[in-house]
Protein backbone atom coordinates (compact mmCIF):
# COMPACT_ATOMS: atom_id res chain seq x y z
CA UNK A 1 0.00 0.00 0.00
CA UNK A 2 3.02 2.27 0.62
CA UNK A 3 4.62 1.20 -2.68
CA UNK A 4 2.02 1.98 -4.74
CA UNK A 5 0.04 4.84 -2.56
CA UNK A 6 -3.54 2.75 -1.93
CA UNK A 7 -5.52 3.90 0.69
CA UNK A 8 -7.59 0.67 0.75
CA UNK A 9 -7.50 -1.72 3.74
CA UNK A 10 -4.20 -3.40 3.47
CA UNK A 11 -3.51 -6.35 5.78
CA UNK A 12 -1.69 -9.56 6.24
CA UNK A 13 -3.27 -12.75 6.58
CA UNK A 14 -1.97 -16.03 8.23
CA UNK A 15 -4.04 -19.16 8.33
CA UNK A 16 -0.79 -21.31 7.32
CA UNK A 17 -1.22 -23.37 4.13
CA UNK A 18 -5.01 -21.55 3.29
CA UNK A 19 -3.85 -18.28 3.87
CA UNK A 20 -3.74 -16.72 0.44
CA UNK A 21 -7.73 -18.61 -0.09
CA UNK A 22 -9.01 -17.20 3.06
CA UNK A 23 -7.51 -13.62 1.55
CA UNK A 24 -9.18 -14.04 -1.73
CA UNK A 25 -12.76 -14.31 0.52
CA UNK A 26 -12.02 -11.44 2.75
CA UNK A 27 -11.17 -9.42 -0.48
CA UNK A 28 -14.42 -10.68 -2.16
CA UNK A 29 -16.43 -9.85 0.84
CA UNK A 30 -14.22 -6.24 0.97
CA UNK A 31 -15.54 -5.82 -2.50
CA UNK A 32 -19.04 -7.02 -2.00
CA UNK A 33 -19.24 -4.83 1.21
CA UNK A 34 -17.86 -1.14 -1.17
CA UNK A 35 -15.35 -1.50 1.37
CA UNK A 36 -12.55 -0.81 -1.88
CA UNK A 37 -13.15 -1.08 -5.69
CA UNK A 38 -10.65 -3.22 -6.54
CA UNK A 39 -8.34 -5.85 -4.68
CA UNK A 40 -4.71 -7.22 -5.17
CA UNK A 41 -4.48 -10.79 -3.27
CA UNK A 42 -1.09 -11.89 -2.89
CA UNK A 43 0.56 -15.03 -1.54
CA UNK A 44 4.19 -15.68 -1.28
CA UNK A 45 6.34 -18.31 0.08
CA UNK A 46 10.30 -17.65 0.67
CA UNK A 47 12.51 -20.63 2.98
CA UNK A 48 15.12 -18.34 4.50
CA UNK A 49 15.65 -20.87 7.56
CA UNK A 50 16.32 -24.13 8.71
CA UNK A 51 13.55 -23.63 11.35
CA UNK A 52 10.58 -24.57 10.01
CA UNK A 53 12.28 -27.54 7.82
CA UNK A 54 13.59 -28.93 11.15
CA UNK A 55 10.65 -28.60 12.70
CA UNK A 56 8.02 -30.18 9.82
CA UNK A 57 10.97 -33.29 9.61
CA UNK A 58 10.49 -33.72 13.32
CA UNK A 59 6.56 -33.84 12.73
CA UNK A 60 7.15 -36.47 9.89
CA UNK A 61 5.59 -33.74 7.45
CA UNK A 62 8.18 -33.44 4.76
CA UNK A 63 9.01 -36.64 2.17
CA UNK A 64 12.31 -38.10 2.38
CA UNK A 65 12.17 -39.11 -1.33
CA UNK A 66 11.68 -34.65 -1.60
CA UNK A 67 8.41 -34.42 -3.75
CA UNK A 68 4.76 -34.58 -3.53
CA UNK A 69 3.25 -37.56 -4.66
CA UNK A 70 -0.45 -36.68 -4.33
CA UNK A 71 -3.25 -39.47 -3.99
CA UNK A 72 -0.29 -41.90 -4.87
CA UNK A 73 0.34 -44.95 -2.83
CA UNK A 74 3.84 -44.22 -2.33
CA UNK A 75 2.39 -40.65 -0.97
CA UNK A 76 4.90 -40.07 1.89
CA UNK A 77 4.68 -36.05 3.07
CA UNK A 78 5.41 -33.60 0.86
CA UNK A 79 8.15 -31.01 -0.26
CA UNK A 80 8.14 -27.43 0.15
CA UNK A 81 8.81 -24.67 -2.21
CA UNK A 82 9.26 -20.96 -2.65
CA UNK A 83 7.02 -18.66 -5.19
CA UNK A 84 4.42 -15.76 -5.14
CA UNK A 85 1.21 -15.20 -7.15
CA UNK A 86 -0.88 -12.27 -7.03
CA UNK A 87 -4.56 -11.98 -8.62
CA UNK A 88 -6.82 -8.74 -9.33
CA UNK A 89 -10.27 -8.65 -8.32
CA UNK A 90 -12.78 -6.00 -9.67
CA UNK A 91 -16.89 -6.37 -9.53
CA UNK A 92 -17.82 -8.40 -13.42
CA UNK A 93 -19.39 -5.39 -14.52
CA UNK A 94 -17.07 -2.70 -13.52
CA UNK A 95 -13.90 -4.82 -15.13
CA UNK A 96 -16.41 -5.12 -18.04
CA UNK A 97 -16.87 -1.00 -18.09
CA UNK A 98 -13.20 -1.25 -18.24
CA UNK A 99 -12.41 -3.04 -21.01
CA UNK A 100 -10.30 -5.07 -18.70
CA UNK A 101 -9.05 -8.78 -19.76
CA UNK A 102 -11.31 -11.37 -17.63
CA UNK A 103 -9.97 -14.59 -17.10
CA UNK A 104 -12.13 -16.04 -14.98
CA UNK A 105 -15.07 -15.21 -12.09
CA UNK A 106 -15.51 -15.74 -8.39
CA UNK A 107 -18.96 -16.90 -7.75
CA UNK A 108 -18.51 -18.05 -4.00
CA UNK A 109 -16.16 -18.57 -1.32
CA UNK A 110 -16.55 -19.94 2.12
CA UNK A 111 -14.07 -20.59 5.33
CA UNK A 112 -14.35 -22.70 8.35
CA UNK A 113 -11.92 -24.21 10.87
CA UNK A 114 -11.81 -28.23 11.19
CA UNK A 115 -12.88 -28.10 15.14
CA UNK A 116 -10.63 -31.05 17.75
CA UNK A 117 -9.62 -33.50 16.05
CA UNK A 118 -6.59 -36.22 16.72
CA UNK A 119 -3.81 -34.18 15.74
CA UNK A 120 -3.22 -31.18 14.51
CA UNK A 121 -1.71 -32.29 11.61
CA UNK A 122 -5.19 -34.83 10.98
CA UNK A 123 -7.70 -33.73 9.19
CA UNK A 124 -11.84 -33.49 9.69
CA UNK A 125 -13.38 -34.80 6.13
CA UNK A 126 -17.15 -33.66 7.28
CA UNK A 127 -15.75 -30.14 7.78
CA UNK A 128 -14.17 -30.08 4.28
CA UNK A 129 -17.32 -31.30 2.88
CA UNK A 130 -19.60 -28.43 4.74
CA UNK A 131 -16.89 -25.56 3.75
CA UNK A 132 -16.95 -27.32 0.34
CA UNK A 133 -21.07 -27.09 0.29
CA UNK A 134 -21.22 -23.23 1.41
CA UNK A 135 -18.75 -22.32 -1.29
CA UNK A 136 -21.34 -23.84 -3.93
CA UNK A 137 -24.40 -22.74 -2.08
CA UNK A 138 -22.62 -19.02 -2.03
CA UNK A 139 -21.80 -19.72 -5.79
CA UNK A 140 -25.20 -20.75 -6.46
CA UNK A 141 -23.53 -24.12 -8.70
CA UNK A 142 -24.73 -27.40 -8.62
CA UNK A 143 -21.61 -30.51 -7.59
CA UNK A 144 -23.04 -31.65 -11.25
CA UNK A 145 -22.18 -28.58 -12.92
CA UNK A 146 -18.40 -28.52 -11.85
CA UNK A 147 -16.10 -30.11 -13.81
CA UNK A 148 -12.83 -29.64 -12.08
CA UNK A 149 -11.22 -29.55 -8.45
CA UNK A 150 -7.69 -27.97 -7.93
CA UNK A 151 -7.50 -30.26 -4.43
CA UNK A 152 -5.15 -28.95 -1.60
CA UNK A 153 -3.19 -32.43 -2.07
CA UNK A 154 -0.11 -32.45 0.29
CA UNK A 155 0.62 -36.17 -0.57
CA UNK A 156 0.14 -37.75 2.72
CA UNK A 157 -1.15 -40.94 3.19
CA UNK A 158 -3.63 -39.81 5.75
CA UNK A 159 -4.70 -36.23 4.49
CA UNK A 160 -5.15 -37.55 0.81
CA UNK A 161 -7.86 -40.23 1.53
CA UNK A 162 -9.83 -37.95 3.66
CA UNK A 163 -9.92 -35.30 1.14
CA UNK A 164 -10.85 -37.49 -1.69
CA UNK A 165 -13.58 -39.17 0.37
CA UNK A 166 -14.99 -35.22 1.37
CA UNK A 167 -14.81 -34.64 -2.45
CA UNK A 168 -16.66 -38.21 -3.18
CA UNK A 169 -19.27 -37.46 -0.69
CA UNK A 170 -19.98 -33.99 -1.95
CA UNK A 171 -20.06 -34.69 -5.67
CA UNK A 172 -22.32 -38.28 -5.39
CA UNK A 173 -24.60 -38.43 -8.11
CA UNK A 174 -22.87 -36.62 -10.66
CA UNK A 175 -23.42 -37.93 -14.72
CA UNK A 176 -19.75 -37.06 -15.57
CA UNK A 177 -16.72 -38.16 -13.24
CA UNK A 178 -15.03 -35.08 -11.72
CA UNK A 179 -11.43 -35.02 -12.80
CA UNK A 180 -9.20 -33.60 -9.31
CA UNK A 181 -5.78 -32.48 -9.78
CA UNK A 182 -3.34 -31.12 -7.27
CA UNK A 183 -0.43 -28.31 -8.35
CA UNK A 184 1.74 -29.57 -5.36
CA UNK A 185 2.99 -32.19 -7.06
CA UNK A 186 4.58 -30.32 -9.68
CA UNK A 187 5.91 -27.41 -8.18
CA UNK A 188 6.07 -28.24 -4.17
CA UNK A 189 3.70 -27.13 -1.54
CA UNK A 190 4.20 -23.19 -1.48
CA UNK A 191 2.53 -23.47 1.78
CA UNK A 192 0.54 -19.72 2.35
CA UNK A 193 0.97 -18.96 -1.40
CA UNK A 194 -0.26 -22.57 -2.22
CA UNK A 195 -4.08 -21.06 -2.43
CA UNK A 196 -3.61 -18.67 -5.01
CA UNK A 197 -1.13 -21.04 -7.57
CA UNK A 198 -4.03 -23.54 -7.29
CA UNK A 199 -6.23 -20.80 -8.18
CA UNK A 200 -3.88 -20.16 -11.01
CA UNK A 201 -3.72 -22.98 -12.32
CA UNK A 202 -7.51 -23.70 -12.10
CA UNK A 203 -8.12 -20.75 -14.37
CA UNK A 204 -5.27 -21.78 -16.77
CA UNK A 205 -7.14 -24.72 -17.02
CA UNK A 206 -10.82 -23.41 -17.84
CA UNK A 207 -9.16 -21.05 -20.18
CA UNK A 208 -7.32 -23.89 -22.03
CA UNK A 209 -10.80 -26.64 -21.42
CA UNK A 210 -7.86 -29.16 -20.42
CA UNK A 211 -6.34 -30.42 -17.08
CA UNK A 212 -2.48 -31.15 -16.93
CA UNK A 213 -1.51 -34.99 -15.76
CA UNK A 214 -0.95 -35.47 -12.17
CA UNK A 215 2.68 -36.48 -11.59
CA UNK A 216 4.59 -38.89 -8.96
CA UNK A 217 1.00 -40.94 -9.13
CA UNK A 218 1.83 -44.15 -11.33
CA UNK A 219 -0.82 -46.18 -8.56
CA UNK A 220 -3.77 -44.67 -6.68
CA UNK A 221 -3.90 -44.34 -2.71
CA UNK A 222 -6.02 -47.58 -1.94
CA UNK A 223 -7.45 -45.74 1.00
CA UNK A 224 -9.53 -44.10 -1.67
CA UNK A 225 -11.80 -47.21 -2.89
CA UNK A 226 -14.70 -46.43 -0.81
CA UNK A 227 -14.77 -42.19 -2.14
CA UNK A 228 -14.27 -44.00 -5.56
CA UNK A 229 -17.66 -45.88 -5.10
CA UNK A 230 -19.44 -43.27 -4.09
CA UNK A 231 -18.54 -40.23 -6.53
CA UNK A 232 -16.26 -41.00 -10.25
CA UNK A 233 -13.23 -39.10 -9.35
CA UNK A 234 -10.37 -38.95 -11.80
CA UNK A 235 -6.78 -38.37 -10.95
CA UNK A 236 -5.48 -37.50 -14.70
CA UNK A 237 -2.27 -38.87 -15.56
CA UNK A 238 -2.49 -37.67 -18.85
CA UNK A 239 -3.76 -34.14 -20.23
CA UNK A 240 -7.34 -34.55 -19.88
CA UNK A 241 -10.25 -32.46 -21.68
CA UNK A 242 -12.24 -30.29 -19.02
CA UNK A 243 -15.92 -30.72 -19.50
CA UNK A 244 -18.16 -27.64 -17.75
CA UNK A 245 -16.99 -24.23 -16.85
CA UNK A 246 -16.72 -24.17 -13.27
CA UNK A 247 -13.98 -25.26 -11.15
CA UNK A 248 -13.24 -25.39 -7.33
CA UNK A 249 -10.14 -24.65 -5.66
CA UNK A 250 -9.41 -26.10 -1.84
CA UNK A 251 -6.88 -25.24 0.50
CA UNK A 252 -6.41 -26.01 3.69
CA UNK A 253 -4.79 -24.27 6.71
CA UNK A 254 -4.32 -24.83 10.82
CA UNK A 255 -4.46 -22.31 13.12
Amino acid sequence: AYLFGLSAPSMTIDTACSSALVALDAACKAIYNHDCEAAVVVGVNLMLTMDLFENFCAARMLSPRGRCATFSDEADGYARGEGCGAIVLKPLAKALEDGDAIWAVVHGTAVNQDVRTATMTAPNGPAQEEVIRTALDRAGVSPGEVGYVEAHGTGTPLGDPIEAGALAHVFKGRDTPLVVGALKANIGHLEPASGVAGLIKAVLCLHHGRVPPNIHCDRLNPRRTEALEACPLVFPRESTELTGRYAGVSSFGFG
